[in-house]
């Protein structure tokens, strides 16, 4: 998608262009606006860089971005990682005072986890661009429909971050004049109907693949990858299940054979990403590598601003066996020199969380007090300086070949769906309609990819399985938190508990000494009413057909 970025550059200064042309003849009484309109609407190169904009909000709402919350990370909500430093800003401690307050307000409620007026303002965009389309075009029936396609994608996937924060919304389509400032909320299930109608349309109408020049455009599988996604939320499970069937079936994706390839684009071969965005040094860029490597790399600036926990490490299983260690050795106060088995856990692990003693960028990972990457208490050290607090830092989605000396700008893909989550989508799916043996399928696939066995389950039992891979397979992707509210569990696994590291000291003799510790010194809450996201209250001010959700009034 490097082509798509950098052209979105050209469509700015066509309109500025355009602003002036209309401005120069006193002569054309139509407004500049409509001149605008009509002329990128009536040719197809120009139209095409106007779709391409859109392109943008997949990055801005994937993990190297901040819209799914301006806190950071959603993990950083979860026990699965931990925000260090006591600054209150993004990727640092506002996350932390937002999981501390057991008084929620409707406030910070819709500040740290809402996006309404940032999603509202890219569908009202989407709704100009299909009635501009409608209004002024007359290109061919496939070019409309490769157009529409992609923007009723784009319409299903704002609508989507929509429903599955706040449920019930406002529904807006392309018809212009029903747009009124004081419009009532719809029911979710008529939020729901737009999306699938959106992503069955975009699917039927997209190609399965485009010409190489076009690479990362959505396709047909993307878009019913997407619907399989959504259709989970909605609990619609026949739908999903069908959608996410289309994409298996369409050969067009394969899991990599290697976990730790998955996270590569698509145009190296990657047949498991399926909706991508790349970057560019010289356009749009990220700082994940500088804002989450460990401390001690050569050139970085910040570091280790978020680190897997304790809990996160205990999820992976043993390779090749499975089946979970037993850590009791080493959740003591008193310390242990017992060196925590990392080299018998799973390639997951191995792929996702960089631990005392491993190979990072020619050198051996230093996590322990005075080390080269270093540890501190989390709030007794306000400022940690790439220091971890948890014994650990993130090596998923981090690029290890990046080298921060040299440049701090990243421009490693977002993988925003790959082929393993659509094979969770389906398992999931199938659970619901009672297909037990192609859930089983699905899940064994996960797990033959990482070398893990698996034993055919039913009940309460597959479902755990389900929500273990979905856990472990997609950590750090931004989807954990979702599923356990979906779920309905975090209420009750994410209220008065804490998360632990390893504080690690290397002795004279070389040895380590690991002490579990408390890595948040308070508890953790999650009220129930969080389920749901309040609306925020410029919405409320402005519109008199609604009001507050029930549970935040």
């Amino acid at each position: 998608m490097k082509s798509i970025n950098k052209k979105i550059v050209s469509v700015v200064i066509i309109c500025c262009s355009l602003s002036f042309i209309g401005c120069s003849n006193y002569l054309d009484l139509t407004p500049t606006n409509e001149v605008s309109d009509k002329l990128i609407w009536s040719q197809s190169d120009l139209a095409e860089l106007a779709i391409n904009d859109f392109y943008n909000s997949i990055n801005l709402y994937g993990s190297f971005g901040t819209n799914q919350s301006i806190d950071g990370l959603t993990e950083g909500f979860t026990e699965t990682l931990k925000y260090g430093s006591k600054t209150n800003a993004t990727h640092m401690d506002r996350c932390n005072l937002f999981v501390f307050s057991s008084v929620m307000s409707a406030s910070l409620a819709s500040y740290d986890l809402g996006a309404w007026s940032d999603l509202y303002t890219r569908i009202r965009r989407v709704n100009e661009a299909l009635s501009n389309m409608n209004k002024y075009s007359s290109f061919d029936s496939e070019t409309t429909a490769h157009f529409a396609g992609q923007l009723r994608f784009f319409r299903a996937y704002y609508y989507f971050e929509l429903l599955k924060r706040y449920k019930d919304v406002i529904l807006y389509d392309e018809n212009l004049d029903k747009i009124s400032a004081n419009t009532p909320i719809s029911t979710e299930a008529k939020g729901w109907d737009m999306v699938e109608a959106d992503l069955n349309f975009a699917g039927a109408n997209l190609p399965a693949t485009w010409v190489t020049s076009d690479f990362g455009r959505i396709t047909s599988g993307a878009s019913y990858a997407l619907l399989s996604r959504a259709m989970l939320y909605a609990e619609r499970w026949d739908v999903a299940q069908s959608a996410a069937s289309k994409v298996m079936n369409s050969g067009n994706y394969a899991l990599a054979t290697s976990y730790a390839n998955a996270f590569k684009s698509g145009s190296t071969g990657n047949k498991e990403a399926i909706l991508e965005y790349n970057y560019s040094v010289s356009g749009v860029y990220h700082n994940f590598d500088d804002e989450f490597s460990p401390g001690g790399d050569t050139g970085i600036q910040q570091g280790g601003l978020g680190t897997p926990t304790q809990e996160m490490v205990e999820s992976y299983e043993l390779a090749g066996t499975g089946g979970f260690l037993d850590w009791s050795e080493w959740h003591t106060s008193t310390g242990t020199t017992t060196t925590p088995p990392y080299d018998k856990l799973e390639p997951r692990f191995q792929a996702s969380i960089l631990y005392n003693g491993a190979s990072w960028k020619g050198r051996t990972i230093e996590p322990f007090v005075s080390g080269t990457d270093g540890w501190c208490q989390y709030s007794d050290d306000p400022a940690p300086a790439g220091r971890t607090t948890t014994g650990y830092y993130l090596r998923k989605l981090v690029d290890e070949t990046h080298d921060l000396s040299a440049r701090t700008s990243s421009i490693q893909p977002w993988i925003s769906i790959r082929y393993a989550e659509v094979l969770l989508n389906f398992a999931e799916a199938c659970y619901h309609t009672g297909n037990t043996d192609s859930a089983n399928i699905a899940v064994k696939a996960i797990r033959d990819r990482v070398g893990l066995p698996y034993t055919s389950k039913s009940g309460t039992e597959l479902m755990a399985a389900i929500r273990q891979e979905r856990k472990v397979e997609l950590s750090y992707e931004g989807l954990l938190l979702w599923d356990m509210r979906r779920w309905q569990l975090a209420a009750t696994q994410y209220t008065g508990y804490r998360v632990h590291g390893l504080k690690i000291i290397k002795n004279l003799d070389g040895s380590f000494t690991y002490t579990y510790v408390d890595a948040d010194k308070q508890d953790r809450y999650f009220p129930a009413k969080l389920y749901r996201i309040p609306l925020p209250q410029d919405e409320l001010t402005n519109n008199t057909a609604i009001q507050q959700y029930e549970e935040w009034r």
